[in-house]
């Protein structure tokens, strides 16, 4: 059998960003000597170190905030240790070094690499399966995997508790009390904040609340806008009138036309 993708259908929904930054908006830091970087540090929210840390670099992540499940499940602090991970010290130093020569382009390399740095971060946090009641353990666990892997990849698919079991390959009752324990909730209520964490995406982007709601299994747009607001505490219209009103915002003011 081959391995399943445990990442790329959350990537390709939330765009990641590492951009350099003022230390007090950090939340990755490398840590170590020029020579000899020694640690990874990715914290939940900006937090000033210890003046006894040596810090070699830092830089703010962005990944879909609290909207990204993979994001908002990791511990408020994660140490790497680059030590027994060459490739990530690597990496790093090279991370170090454009930072700090801060050429041409120095933007554009720091997010590429920052970008592979943050993956292989959430790759040794899944492998490492100690990562107590969160998805980071589901997607650890060879059966449950497959299920949220399914879920990920096609929301729009009528999923039953039934279905999503033969996923796993596990009786709907076992499948359920693993999923409960591993992840904090049932697997339906999983799949329903993914659902509607999609439609708010897309609702952003402008496409009609109808056909959202269709495309998730919703029976309705009040439907939808009811679960939406029970989930949010907002209406999906004002989504997408908040996000008209920012690009109104962002163009520039040419005056009165004369």
């Amino acid at each position: 059998m081959s391995r399943i993708d445990r990442l790329s259908a959350l990537m390709a929904r939330f765009e990641l960003s590492v951009e350099p930054c003022a230390q007090d908006h950090a939340n990755l830091w490398i840590l170590g000597t020029a020579e000899d970087p020694h640690s990874l540090l990715l914290t939940r929210n900006s937090a000033p170190l210890a003046p006894s840390q040596n810090v070699l670099a830092f830089a703010r992540v962005t990944w879909g905030g609290d909207d990204n499940p993979l994001l908002s499940a990791l511990p408020g602090e994660v140490h790497h240790a680059l030590a027994k991970d060459p490739e990530m010290k690597a990496i790093s130093a090279l991370f170090v070094a454009e930072l700090a020569a801060n050429r041409c382009g120095v933007a554009s390399v720091l997010n590429r690499l920052g970008e592979v740095l943050i993956v292989r971060l959430m790759r040794a946090q899944i492998e490492a399966g100690s990562i107590g009641s969160s998805l980071l353990a589901a997607l650890a666990d060879p059966r449950l995997s497959r299920a949220v892997v399914a879920i990920h990849d096609r929301p729009d698919h009528a999923w039953r508790l039934e279905s999503l079991a033969d996923e796993a390959g596990l009786s709907p009752s076992r499948f359920s009390d693993l999923f409960r324990q591993k992840v904090g909730q049932t697997p339906l209520a999983y799949l329903r904040r993914w659902r509607l964490i999609l439609a708010k995406q897309d609702i952003a982007r402008g496409e009609r609340i109808q056909r959202v709601a269709a495309r998730y299994c919703y029976g309705s747009p009040e439907a939808l806008s009811r679960a939406f607001t029970a989930q949010f505490g907002c209406a999906p219209s004002s989504v997408r009138s908040s996000v008209r009103a920012a690009i109104k915002n962002a163009l520039p003011d040419t005056g009165p036309v004369p």
